[in-house]
């Protein structure tokens, strides 16, 4: 990724929403938690995939990589949907995602993506609004926020499954965090690393950034509609400067 390229993204993206692309600056940064600041993909996977088996629906492991950012709920519905025809009800639902979380929190603790740290810190220092933007109800992971990047997300600025009716690819979790950051759609920024959260980002009108960090290629980021995909998050960090303007 080069400089160019992020000005002819930023160019492209200023026309669509008609804006002076010299004038754009993002003032606040709606992000994804599983697979873009911590590593926790692979355990999700692997706790879906456990709990499918065991209600003998088929499915594989690697599918519920590209259902990442759907809420619980949605997926487990999208699960008894295909297999038994039928949506079991939100108590049910809720029954489930506990078991998958219980699956979850007996597997070895993930680390946390490399380069996020240095990513948020550069929104600090610039003073961009930080927002959490996550499918996700999975306490042991937003509990462990706080330590894993101090101060980088307010209590009151994260929005999670718990908070919106309607989950990625729909735009309202990023719409909601906009309103909670105070900011326009012109004015946010959204990062993430799946394409269902690509998708919700591009219908809420933000400019989006992908990055790859687990098996889902490029290429389907890019069609989800991501205005910007890096290789990793370390390649962002290093970028961020250049999509935030002035340097």
């Amino acid at each position: 990724m080069t400089r160019d390229d992020i000005e002819i993204a930023v160019g492209e993206y200023c026309r669509r929403m008609g804006t002076d692309p010299r004038e754009w600056r993002p003032k606040a940064a709606l992000i994804d938690m599983d697979g873009t600041l911590i590593d926790s993909m692979r355990n999700h996977t692997a706790a879906w995939k456990r709990l499918s088996d065991e209600l003998g629906m088929e499915a594989s492991r690697e599918e519920f990589y590209l259902y990442e950012g759907m809420t619980g709920r949605a997926t487990i519905r999208l699960l008894y949907r295909r297999a038994r025809g039928y949506e079991p009800s939100d108590a049910e639902c809720d029954e489930l995602y506990a078991r998958k979380a219980s699956y979850f929190n007996e597997m070895p603790r993930v680390g946390v993506i490399p380069g996020a740290a240095r990513m948020l810190r550069l929104l600090i220092g610039r003073g961009v609004t930080r927002v959490l933007v996550t499918g996700s109800r999975q306490l042991s992971n937003l509990d462990r926020l706080d330590d894993d990047f101090p101060g980088a997300f307010p209590h009151d600025l994260r929005i999670t499954a718990a908070d919106v009716s309607q989950g990625k690819p729909h735009p309202e979790p990023y719409l909601k965090g906009m309103a909670l950051g105070g900011v326009s759609p012109v004015e946010s920024l959204v990062i993430e690393n799946a394409p269902l959260g690509v998708e919700s980002g591009k219908a809420s009108g933000a400019f989006v950034t992908a990055v790859t960090t687990g098996p889902v290629p490029p290429e389907a980021l890019s069609e989800a509609g991501a205005d910007l995909v890096f290789g990793s998050m370390e390649e962002l960090a290093d970028m961020l400067p250049v999509i935030l303007g002035g340097e």
